[in-house]
């Protein structure tokens, strides 16, 4: 406050500053959009954005890997979960999902039900049931069994046989649970409550407030006599009985599921911030459309998938250069990255062909991490963990990748001695001449860093009295912000002069925007374009004569 001098002395008066700190927003906060496991997802995070920084915690809201056979013959979507798995494995720390409900779906789209979990039960010696019921999703293509032998007593035998033994109840046995590749066995397992062993206890309930054992079925033992008599009955791979199973031309995709991901005051559109979207494997014209929509909206950047049968000979009917040309959506905040990557499918074991978003994602992210955003996320360092290479028909070579390149389809390729890459930085409206400035992917993601910072940082100006004093508080505030990134090698130039420029003054706001309250801020920056192409000239000297 203001000091009233009374006597003769020094005074001191401590005056606010008028700089304010910039804090640079992040760069590869990844928003991922699909299908999650119909049975281990939380109930609460359907349709929700819920934040993650490792795939066991996607495990845990989500529920991990699953299959079943509508999935797998559908074309339009990925795996959610391989996707959100590659991205923390190619770098990725920060990341949204939204889970998605699957149903099942005629050609048509038309609602046939839900995926419902399969059940079996078993009877014991004593007309009680043991229920099963399956945590994964199961069909003729994924069966799930359960087998239970080695039945015995789990009273001891008397010390002297009487004339006539009593008949005591087989309750104890060992069961095991068999789902593909999964095998999970439970040995010595006890029908009597009381006991350790209980298989309640062994295996697990589904209750939430108890400790769940099994990853593939819960278990409920339901007796209809007294405990004491309750008696396992051999079972020889017994399946478990589907409640619904697909018939061939079912889906689960439905255009609708996604629409209301992207729609005002969703769970997406609350989030603060994000900055880069991902749904896998979905090339639906109408989704992608509304996904590019909302990203501009949200300065954020969309990595679009190719279809899956699309391939790098132009030669083919099923080109990605027409595909790119005729049918993707073009944006700025927008890149295809192709072909499909050949991947292990953690289920089987067995080779699987994965949607490159996910990855190219984590490969975003890393890049970030260790160079910067302004950075290309392509280039011979940015090799693709957990890969074994692209599919078939997208094998690249030079001439190919010559005719994609300038349609703006950012090729991965397999170089010897190095593995698979990222050899593409291009925005999806590279062919067109009026968004030149906008070709790159990072310049593009560099100019939505600055936008989405300053657009955080600069609230502080509301109601400011708008006049000089304001001005050069603006001015100091970003072009400290500036300098600070031109100092990490962000830009162009290599003056400060040369690299940026913020203009806050009488020039920018006239007496005409301050009786509006407008305070207008130009800031320009000279970004860093990759080195796409780098030729070397090369010359021979003339001899020359030695004395």
């Amino acid at each position: 406050m203001p000091i009233t001098p009374t006597y003769p002395g020094i005074y001191i008066e401590e005056l606010p500053s008028s700089t304010h700190t910039i804090t640079a927003a992040p760069t590869s906060i990844t928003v991922f959009v699909g299908y999650s496991h119909p049975f281990k997802t939380n109930p609460n995070n359907w349709n929700n954005a819920v934040q993650i920084f490792s795939f066991t915690d996607y495990e845990r809201s989500f529920g991990g890997f699953f299959t079943d056979q509508a999935f797998d013959k559908d074309t339009n979507i990925g795996s959610l979960a391989q996707a959100v798995n590659q991205f923390f494995l190619n770098g990725g720390a920060n990341a949204y999902v939204v889970g998605l409900q699957a149903n099942y779906r005629d050609s048509s789209e038309n609602d046939m039900g839900k995926i419902e979990a399969a059940t079996l039960t078993l009877p014991d010696a004593t007309n009680g049931n043991i229920v099963f019921t399956a945590l994964e999703p199961t069909d003729p293509d994924h069966p799930m069994t359960v087998t239970i032998n080695n039945l015995r007593t789990s009273n001891p035998a008397p010390q002297s046989p009487p004339q006539s033994p009593p008949q005591l109840p087989d309750d104890v046995a060992d069961i095991t649970i068999t789902y593909g590749s999964r095998v999970e066995t439970y040995r010595k397992v006890s029908l009597d409550p009381t006991d350790q062993n209980f298989i309640e206890t062994r295996i697990g309930t589904g209750d939430p407030t108890k400790p769940q054992v099994s990853t593939l079925v819960t278990v409920a033992a339901i007796p209809e006599s007294p405990p004491s008599g309750a008696s396992f009955t051999a079972v020889s791979e017994a399946a478990l009985q589907y409640k619904s199973t697909p018939a061939s031309n079912w889906t689960v995709f439905s255009v609708a599921d996604f629409f209301p991901v992207f729609q005002q005051d969703s769970s997406l559109d609350k989030l603060p911030i994000f900055n880069i979207l991902v749904i896998p494997g979905v090339t639906k014209e109408l989704i992608l459309s509304e996904a590019i929509a909302f990203c501009e909206e949200k300065r954020a950047f969309f990595i679009m998938d190719p279809p899956p049968d699309k391939i790098a000979d132009q030669g083919g009917i099923n080109w990605i250069g027409d595909y790119m040309s005729n049918v993707s959506p073009k944006s700025t905040n927008a890149a295809l990255y192709f072909p499909y990557i050949v991947s292990t499918d953690p289920l089987t074991g067995k080779s699987v062909n994965l949607p490159p978003g996910g990855t190219v994602a984590g490969i975003y992210a890393r890049t970030d991490t260790n160079r910067g955003v302004w950075k290309a996320p392509a280039g011979l360092e940015t090799t693709l963990a957990n890969t074994a290479g692209v599919v078939t028909g997208g094998v690249m070579n030079d001439p190919r990748q010559g005719t994609l390149n300038p349609l703006g389809v950012n090729c991965l390729r397999t170089f010897p001695g190095i593995g698979t890459v990222v050899f593409g930085a291009r925005t999806s409206v590279t062919a067109n001449p009026a968004f030149q400035q906008w070709r790159y992917v990072p310049v593009r993601r560099m100019a939505l860093f600055i936008e989405q910072t300053l657009y955080n940082n600069l609230g502080w100006v509301i109601f400011e009295p708008n006049d000089d004093p304001l001005w050069v508080a603006i001015r100091t505030s970003i072009e400290n912000f500036m300098l600070s990134l031109f100092n990490q090698g962000a830009f162009q130039g290599s003056t400060p002069s040369q690299a940026f420029q913020v203009k806050c003054d009488s020039s920018t706001t006239t007496q005409d925007d301050i009786n509006n309250g407008i305070v207008n801020i130009i800031v320009a920056f000279a970004p860093l374009k990759p080195a796409e192409f780098v030729i070397i000239k090369i010359a021979q000297l003339a001899g020359q004569t030695q004395s």
